[in-house]
């Protein structure tokens, strides 16, 4: 049986990644600290369904704590290390910089101190569609330069990026960094997009709509994202190089794009909701964000030459499923108690890892 660590289990994409490799047989290390950005009960609900599962124990910490990623790693020996703990949010990353410096940089210096001392298989780490910040060639290809950080927060993830290639090359770890493109779905974070449509169109209230509604996204079904991850799990950086490849010229490293494959118009996701919930939105249209970009769009064409991956949910598949469990877990509407989120409550452009 294959042990797999995930950092940032408890989290969005955590759970579904955690979920998936437990129904295939892996055992789940899941580590989490539960921390309140976002109302923790969410995260101890996904963490609830985890552990009815056989083979999933979980370790609450911070990853920035010191030696704490390296002692877990030494004890469980595990062979495929997912590291999707982040602190998340663009726009949050302007107000409290401090808490990406903390989780962001010194949490993963301390996972690859122990991929250094412990070195596993295959080393994945969450990096973003942000760090192509304000490239205007579209779609975004792995290769294309990615120098223009337009949010702290893809400043750290392109930092990631960085730091994880100078290990890979000095230390022989195979690692692979997977840039997702705004993944929606079911158990996502309230301070997403599509819980803060669906919530106010539910509850009969205005949606903040940026840019004017003159914005495109790459939104990715949760599933689908996974199932790249899964299929990059299988193929770590030690081969030739294929057609259009990031691969490193100096170490095991190689940056690949996990996305729908197509920009979908923000009011077309808006209108999605609207017909999954059969209501209609008021729409409030304001001006763009700081640190935020007008579109996204993923070249797939490397994962799909490295895996045979091909996304399989179609956006209006994907929000019915999202508007049919946010009605099941939170009601009709969401109570403000459980919608509590520290970050400011306003569009994501794009998603972080884990949280």
């Amino acid at each position: 049986m294959k042990t797999a660590l995930v950092t940032g289990a408890a989290g969005f994409i955590g759970f579904h990644l955690s979920r998936s490799l437990l129904a295939e047989g892996f055992r789940v290390i899941g580590f989490d600290n539960h921390n309140d950005y976002y109302d923790p009960r969410l995260k101890a609900d996904r963490e609830d369904r985890l552990k009815d599962i056989p083979n999933y124990l979980s370790v609450r910490g911070d990853v920035e704590t010191r030696g704490l990623l390296s002692e877990i790693m030494s004890r469980e020996k595990p062979q495929v290390v997912v590291h999707l703990a982040a602190q998340a949010g663009v726009r949050y990353s302007i107000d409290n910089p401090r808490a990406y410096v903390e989780s962001n940089l010194i949490g993963t210096f301390e996972l690859l101190e122990a991929a250094r001392a412990h070195k596993p298989d295959h080393l994945l780490l969450a990096s973003t569609s942000s760090v192509y910040g304000a490239n205007t060639k579209m779609p975004y290809c792995e290769t294309d330069k990615v120098d223009t950080q337009v949010s702290f927060y893809a400043a750290t993830k392109k930092s990631n990026e960085a730091m994880a290639h100078a290990y890979a090359h000095l230390f022989d770890i195979p690692t692979t960094m997977f840039r997702f493109f705004t993944v929606y779905g079911p158990w996502g974070r309230p301070d997403m997009a599509p819980y803060l449509f669906t919530s106010a169109i539910l509850e009969e209230r205005p949606i903040k709509v940026f840019n004017h509604g003159n914005m495109q996204r790459d939104f990715t079904y949760v599933e689908d994202l996974v199932h790249g991850i899964r299929l990059l799990m299988d193929a770590p950086p030690t081969g030739p190089a294929v057609e259009g490849d990031s691969l490193s010229p100096v170490g095991p490293w190689r940056a690949v794009n996990i996305g729908n494959g197509q920009p979908v118009p923000l009011l077309d996701f808006i209108a999605a909701i609207e017909e999954a919930s059969g209501r209609e939105a008021q729409k409030v249209m304001l001006p763009m964000q700081p640190g935020d970009v007008v579109a996204t769009w993923a070249d797939n064409g490397l994962l799909r030459r490295l895996t045979g991956y091909a996304p399989r949910t179609s956006v209006r598949e994907g929000v019915r499923a999202y508007v049919e469990w946010f009605r099941d877990y939170y009601g009709a509407g969401a109570p403000a108690a459980r919608s509590s989120v520290q970050g400011p409550a306003m569009l994501r452009g794009k998603t972080a890892a884990g949280r």
